[in-house]
């Protein structure tokens, strides 16, 4: 034999010797599960009670009436055509005559009276009667001149005393135009200025107010200071007619 063979041969001899353990683990494993399902076969299986409940059917669901149906719209009977209007003639009737008024009656004529005797006149009495109306026109008369006098006597006096208060109001101006001097020289016109004063008794100045003026304020001022420097005013010629407010006017032209 030759040295290959012997070389083969020496090889093969491990490898037997691998798969020989290998087919024995194989039984041996394979011994094992049929001792353990023979096993499990003979064991007492557990027993397991399962007990089954019907679930209890779901409540009926509520009866929905059906929808009634609209209902149907009356039937309304076609209108028959309407007939023609007949035209009717006018019935002329005839109105009776109104019936004439009765005739009045003529009114008894009344009867007239009698006439009444006049009473006889009595001349004492008339006489009377004409003396009293007199005395009546006579006192009438004479209240209407009395009457006459008072108002032209208030006339009078009223005239005196004006006179006698304007003598006096002209009497203050011109005592005061007497204290003014020479007039502005570019016053031009106759512009009036008005003053209000107010006098004591005893004629002297209590208080002076311009209530108008000129337009021109240096005459104004120059008619103020010839006020004050009048103080005391002379006195009117009747003491009835002093008057505590007076209004005195003054313009350049009239001194």
């Amino acid at each position: 034999m030759s040295a290959e063979a012997l070389d083969y041969r020496n090889r093969r001899e491990p490898a037997l010797g691998r798969s020989f353990l290998l087919a024995l683990a194989v039984h041996a494993m394979l011994v094992a599960v049929i001792f353990t399902g023979v096993r499990w076969q003979t064991s007492r299986p557990d027993v397991v009670t399962v007990e089954l409940w019907e679930a209890a059917p779901p409540p009926p669901p509520p009866a929905v009436e059906p929808p009634k149906p609209p209902p149907e719209p009356p039937k309304v009977a076609p209108e028959p055509p309407k007939p023609e209007p007949k035209i009717e003639k006018p019935v002329i009737v005839e109105k009776a005559p109104a019936p004439k008024p009765k005739p009045k009656p003529e009114p008894k004529p009344k009867p007239k009276p009698e006439p009444k005797a006049k009473p006889k006149p009595d001349p004492e009495f008339e006489k009377r009667l004409r003396a009293e109306a007199a005395a009546e026109q006579k006192q009438l008369e004479d209240q209407n001149r009395a009457r006459e006098a008072r108002e032209t006597a208030q006339r009078l006096a009223a005239a005196a005393n004006q006179k006698v208060l304007n003598d006096w109001v002209s009497k203050i101006q011109t005592r005061v135009k007497s204290r003014m001097g020479l007039l502005p020289p570019n016053l031009a016109g106759n512009p009036e200025a008005i003053f209000d004063v107010v006098l004591l008794p005893s004629g002297d100045l209590l208080s002076v107010r311009m209530r108008k003026s000129s337009g021109h304020k240096g005459y104004d001022d120059l008619v103020e200071r010839a006020i004050r420097n009048s103080s005391p005013f002379p006195k009117p010629d009747q003491p009835s007619a002093f008057r505590r407010d007076l209004e005195l006017k003054f313009r350049p032209q009239d001194q």
